[in-house]
């Protein structure tokens, strides 16, 4: 048994290989391909079966095409288990047993292994009356938290963790809550939140104008678009989260718009849902059909992504028939739509084979030309199939009529309204995490390279870690192929040296060609200005995407929300009460705690005013970490202070106060000296800055504002939940773990 790397074969034991307590399970990854050939070639006719299987062993052969996880994990297994990756449950009632009917739903479909996505904007909004109880309603914000525990329990008793998707409309009353709501690192651990968007709230933002929120015909209240619009861009600004989705157009461009209305999505986004509609994915994998690589003659090869692309198809649209469903409900939605997401992952490496650099005209180009060849194959393998099986029981011809049948050449229409179509929908484009990793470490997705070889520490048995290089495939490729001497050529560019406008263009190229939707993660540097932030969300909406999710690499940096606009600043921003004009510009100094019991650093930076003749006085505090479990308590440290600092006056006692907090759990060992907390560490920051304290101990102090020296620096990604490592990244709307393949949506 072999693979590509020592990681891969990780990923394939600890989340893929069948190992049944009894009996024969698989004893090699081509094991596993046999399984899964087996299992979906039984929905094929007998006589015909053998063949079938034959076909569907090639196409997975050398990770060409990649089933996603559930299919990976499930099929031909016996286990209860579903195939589907992930649902959107039914349209949420607003009534008591209604909404915990729901949860119970979701819950059985949780326990088979399927996401979940969930639109709340059905249930009234927090203070409106319940008639006949006499009390008022708690909103939908307080549901969520019941589904958030609910997916905490289930995870408890499963191997994975529950991945879920909350959405919200943007003229909901409750709106402004649900932006904010992810602020508490507490609340709603286990979702992913996206704002539903419509063409109208993006025209009165156009405009500058007043947006009502309303529930059930009745206006609540009336904000101004702008101020709704900055708050949603703050709050992702600083925490990733909402994502955004613009639900007309995602409706407008639905192939089967004629019998159904979407207002969620699954959990990360790439498959936009009708009440009980399921996501069925694969991925093919572009890296593997690239000829000659780094040559001047380098191709993909179409004629084998044509053939991979109708096998697919196939096999995807197989797995309706013989999966289970959680719901019964959700096989009937399932069975007469024949919805498949049919996508790609190695984007990247692909046009790094071929010389093109991602987001450049060439890579957008090739990006076009491969997706429109997968369409053109896909629709002509559902025709045939329609032709040979027959249609899905919801075609109709008026979906010829539809945007993205439109654009499909003459000869694949003229197909369609012969036979019908057996897939609903055939396209999208899914995180493909863990799957990409099992393929040698391809990219994932359309997403970028994320880091072309970094150091993994594998946990031992024993408790002990050992370290293990890991490269991309492309980057594995080059050095078989020219050596390790010879330098990388400007085509190998990564996530955190592009620009967003690369990602963007890459994003809009993609969705020209898709059915359904995207998971795709536009990088933004740390220090990108608030405006230009914002505005990527807007340039997203011009250029055709359907929804978009950003990610700045540090959690929270309170200076970088101070805006000359106070209307415009987040209702959490850290800027503290105007108790004296603040000036455009302040100097001060930056220190760095590095807290030996945290994983990230703790910073904190203090400006100061000058004070006429008394010199300069400290006039405001910001405390930053990475670690979002310090954000609620650092706020409200740095308010304070800040209000204690533009007081004037003695300010010393603010030292002495923190020096003295005493933290139940044990302070630690900085520096040959015990702090008893991390607040009695910021405490000897603001005495260091304001020159307390003897001259010997200021003298043994002096340096120490840059701590490093007591141990490594901080890693700039955030803990992995799975084996702790500070080594988990934000992409295609998940979070994956560079450490142990551990991922939130795979």
């Amino acid at each position: 048994m072999a693979f590509d790397t020592p990681l891969a074969g990780e990923i394939w034991n600890g989340k893929y290989r069948f190992k049944p307590v009894e009996g024969h399970g698989d004893d090699s990854v081509e094991a596993t391909w046999d399984r899964i050939a087996t299992a979906l070639a039984e929905a094929e006719p007998a006589k015909t079966r053998a063949r079938w299987r034959a076909r569907f062993r090639e196409a997975l052969d050398g990770y060409r095409l990649l089933p996603a996880g559930r299919i990976i994990a499930g099929a031909g297994t016996g286990r209860a288990v579903t195939l589907f990756n992930c649902f959107v449950m039914g349209t949420v009632p607003d009534d008591l047993s209604g909404i915990f009917e729901h949860l119970r739903e979701a819950a059985l479909t949780m326990q088979q292994g399927g996401g979940v996505g969930m639109d709340f904007s059905t249930v009234r909004p927090a203070g409106a009356p319940v008639r006949g109880v006499g009390a008022d309603a708690s909103g939908p914000l307080s549901f969520m938290d019941v589904w958030d525990a609910m997916c905490r329990t289930i995870m408890s008793a499963g191997q994975r963790r529950g991945a879920m998707m909350g959405c919200l409309r943007i003229d909901h009353p409750d709106i402004e809550a649900f932006i904010d709501a992810k602020r508490d690192p507490g609340r709603l651990r286990n979702f992913n939140v996206s704002v539903l968007v419509t063409d109208a709230f993006m025209a009165a933002l156009d405009a500058d104008a007043d947006w009502p929120l309303t529930f059930a015909g009745k206006t609540y209240r009336t904000v101004r678009a702008a101020d709704l619009w900055a708050r949603l861009m703050h709050a992702t600004y600083d925490a990733a989260e909402p994502g955004v989705i613009f639900i007309d157009r995602v409706n407008a461009a639905n192939n089967l718009a004629h019998c159904e209305t979407i207002s969620a999505s699954n959990p990360c986004g790439e498959q936009m849902l009708p009440p009980y509609g399921a996501c069925l994915l694969g991925s093919i994998n572009l890296a593997r059909l690239v000829a000659r690589p780094f040559e001047d003659d380098a191709h993909l090869d179409e004629a084998a992504l044509a053939d991979l692309t109708r096998t697919a198809v196939r096999m995807l649209d197989n797995v309706i028939d013989v999966s289970r469903f959680p719901l019964p409900a959700q096989d009937a939605e399932a069975k007469s739509k024949r919805r498949i997401g049919l996508g790609v992952t190695g984007l990247a490496d692909a046009l790094i084979f071929c010389g093109a650099r991602y987001g450049s005209d060439q890579a957008v180009a090739l990006t076009q030309q491969w997706l429109a060849a997968i369409e053109r194959e896909a629709y002509r393998a559902s025709a045939e199939l329609a032709a040979e099986k027959g249609p899905c029981a919801a075609y109709d011809a008026a979906m010829l009529d539809q945007p993205n049948l439109l654009r499909l050449d003459e000869e694949t229409r003229e197909l369609i309204r012969q036979h019908g179509l057996r897939n609903g929908c055939l396209t999208s484009i899914a995180p493909t995490g863990t799957t990409s990793l099992l393929a040698g470490n391809v990219s994932s997705g359309i997403e970028p390279v994320f880091a072309f070889d970094y150091v993994r520490k594998v946990l031992q048995p024993d408790g002990s870690r050992r370290e293990e290089a890991v490269q991309d495939y492309a980057l594995t490729v080059w050095k078989r192929l020219r050596g390790d001497e010879v330098p990388l050529p400007d085509t190998f560019v990564s996530a955190q040296t592009l620009t967003p406008i690369d990602h963007l263009r890459m994003q809009a190229a993609a969705q020209g060609r898709i059915d359904s939707s995207i998971s795709k993660t536009i990088n933004c540097p740390e220090d990108i200005a608030f405006g230009a932030f914002s505005d990527v969300y807007v340039q997203g909406y011009r250029m055709g995407c359907k929804g978009l999710t950003t990610y700045r690499p540090n959690a929270i940096t309170g200076s970088v929300l101070s805006v000359a606009d106070p209307e415009a600043t987040s209702a959490l921003a850290i800027e503290p009460p105007p108790l004296e004009p603040r000036p455009q510009r302040l100097s001060g100094s930056t220190y760095k705690i590095r807290w030996p019991l945290d994983a990230h650093a703790v910073y904190v930076t203090i400006n100061d005013i000058e004070d006429g003749p008394s010199g300069p006085r400290p006039f405001e505090i910001f405390v930053n970490s990475k670690n979002m479990a310090h954000y609620a308590w650092t706020v409200a440290l740095t308010r304070m202070i800040s209000a204690v600092f533009r007081r004037g006056g003695d300010v010393s006692f603010v030292a002495e106060e923190l020096k003295a907090v005493f933290d139940p759990a044990g302070g630690a060992w900085m520096e040959g000296a015990y702090t008893p907390s991390i607040p009695a560490a910021i405490g000897e920051v603001i005495a260091r800055h304001l020159d307390l304290g003897d001259p010997d101990e200021r003298a043994a102090h002096a340096g120490r504002s840059t701590a490093a020296e007591a141990g490594p620096g901080p890693s700039s990604h955030l803990a992995c939940p799975h084996c702790g490592t500070p080594g988990l990244l934000r992409k295609e709307g998940c979070d994956t773990c560079l450490s142990c393949g551990y991922s939130r949506c795979g």
